[in-house]
């Protein structure tokens, strides 16, 4: 069983000796550092008026540090953002797994990111750009550009609604996971080109088009 928690397949096995924890922690403490440091400027200036220059300066960092970690600004973002919605993932995953089926869960965590981007539509522009150009093939994570965690979560429910029998099982829950994200950035994209729209509007549409198709057939 998937877990949004779970190492990726196929990744190696971590190296867990003391020197090399040490350095993870001290990268991730750097990366936490820029990004917030990034973020603080964002809210200040604007995020258009700050540079990569003036964010290795105000973190005293060289700006060769700051773009080994982060070649863009978008990408400070999406650290941030991640890190966030990682944290959301773990406070609404009792709530998930207690409710019956899969589109109340769907429902459950894009009511959740609905209300989290009104706060952040200034940033989720540039973001969402930034996550569609880099994109990897096969849905790969990287270092310099990192996933958002969400895919595994789609998928996970999705395969606990198969082997629930909710949800058609002759296609992989990786890739009904990969169509559900893509519905869900789609539906992100014409909230932000609709002034006036609901994203919670366009969340229920997009799980209503994964779970029941354009037809409008099969159970909910």
């Amino acid at each position: 069983m998937l877990s949004y928690e779970s190492v990726p397949a196929g990744a190696s096995e971590p190296d867990t000796s003391p020197d090399t924890s040490r350095r993870e922690r001290k990268r991730l403490q750097t990366l936490d550092h820029l990004a917030q440091t990034a973020y603080r400027l964002f809210e200040s200036l604007g995020y258009d008026a700050v540079t990569m220059e003036q964010i290795a300066a105000q973190a005293d960092v060289s700006k060769g540090t700051l773009y080994n970690h982060f070649p863009v600004k978008e990408a400070l973002l999406a650290h941030r953002f991640h890190g966030e919605l990682a944290a959301t993932l773990a406070e609404l995953w009792p709530a998930l797994q207690a409710l019956p089926a899969l589109a109340p869960r769907l429902t459950r965590i894009l009511h959740a990111s609905a209300h989290w981007s009104e706060s952040h539509r200034a940033y989720l522009g540039p973001y969402l750009r930034y996550r569609l150009a880099t994109l990897q093939p096969g849905g790969r994570d990287t270092d310099r550009y990192p996933r958002s965690g969400l895919h595994t979560v789609f998928a996970t429910l999705i395969q606990e609604a198969q082997a629930a029998g909710q949800v058609r099982a002759d296609l992989p829950a990786d890739l009904l996971a990969h169509h559900m994200q893509f519905l869900y950035l789609g539906a992100m994209l014409r909230w932000l080109d609709l002034p006036g729209a609901s994203l919670k509007a366009e969340f229920d549409a997009a799980i209503s088009l994964f779970v029941r198709g354009a037809t409008g057939e099969g159970a909910a």
